[in-house]
């Protein structure tokens, strides 16, 4: 399958090698970025700027998919050193670009201070009058390429996806899940749904896949991690995955262990279908490659459950 050259894939080394991903487009000498990672991850967006025979000043547009820091946590920081770049968020994550205090105080209520120091560096805000609120359907214009964003909740209610009706592609932050090279088999792509803290919500991200799916699109480059083909078979898998995970959440409920009950339980399901799926590694391996993100996953659940609840 063809894989546009226009769009480059940039490790911004979050936590490990090709874990974390942002993307920068280049179109008749001007530029895009696609996320942009941490505070650290400034120098790898910089020097993917060189690589595409690009300069910091050719770049019109810093796009987020959402707000939180390993997808954004680096903006303001990278805006300092875009001088011509306007930042498009979705309209729920403006005002946490514009004063990112709350932003950093919830990361940090999740995470602790010294995770927040250690991996996130400098958290800065973004001038105002440098802010695009892009409403659903809203159109970024990159040098006569659209570039579109839609509403995408399920992960986050201030999620967008961006379609690239050039390349046939989505842009999709966490909304399709996260997919790490290591566990591809014969069968392509491992898939797993996210639904980290705190704003999950199962049937709005089940309509968010199959309104990007509508498209018909060839490719979906995923922050975690890169570009995945082919996207018919990866939505099924994760629809599959999002009801079983409902369905463990809800037999987990009101359990005393009812964290440790999600931890294993989601460790269960992911095992079993890296098994059908011919995953490469052991059971040991897998669960390591995928042990933050089902330590999130149990937390994003009951957040999701105690809300419903309510």
């Amino acid at each position: 399958m063809h894989v546009d050259p226009s769009i480059h894939t940039i490790d911004t080394a979050f936590q490990r090698d090709d874990f974390d991903a942002a993307y920068l487009i280049v179109e008749n000498g001007r530029a895009a970025f696609i996320d942009c990672g941490t505070g650290l991850a400034v120098p790898a967006m910089l020097a993917a700027l060189t690589r595409a025979g690009c300069t910091p000043e050719q770049v019109e547009w810093l796009i987020l998919t959402h707000v939180h820091l390993d997808h954004a946590g680096g903006a303001g920081l990278l805006m300092q050193q875009l001088p011509n770049a306007t930042l498009v968020v979705h309209p729920r994550g403006a005002p946490h670009m514009v004063d990112p205090t709350r932003l950093i105080a919830g990361a940090t209520e999740v995470y602790g201070e010294a995770e927040i120091a250690r991996s996130y560096g400098p958290i800065l805000a973004v001038a105002a009058d440098r802010v695009v609120i892009a409403e659903d359907g809203h159109t970024v214009d990159l040098a006569g390429r659209p570039l579109l964003c839609i509403d995408t909740p399920g992960h986050a209610r201030h999620h967008l996806c961006v379609w690239d009706a050039r390349s046939r592609s989505w842009f999709t932050g966490d909304t399709f899940g996260l997919s790490y090279r290591e566990l591809d088999s014969a069968q392509g792509a491992f898939i797993v749904p996210t639904s980290s803290p705190v704003q999950f919500d199962p049937e709005p991200l089940k309509q968010s896949i199959a309104k990007m799916l509508a498209y018909d699109p060839q490719a979906m480059y995923l922050t975690h991690y890169g570009r995945v083909a082919p996207p018919q078979k990866l939505a099924a898998d994760l629809v599959e995955q999002i009801d079983a995970m409902v369905e463990i959440g809800r037999q987990c409920d009101g359990r005393p262990d009812r964290h440790r009950c999600l931890v294993a339980a989601l460790t269960a399901l992911y095992l079993e279908r890296a098994q059908a799926h011919g995953c490469p590694l052991d059971d040991e391996a897998v669960t390591r490659v995928l042990a933050m993100d089902i330590e999130l996953n149990a937390q994003g659940l009951a957040c999701w459950l105690d809300r419903d609840r309510r």
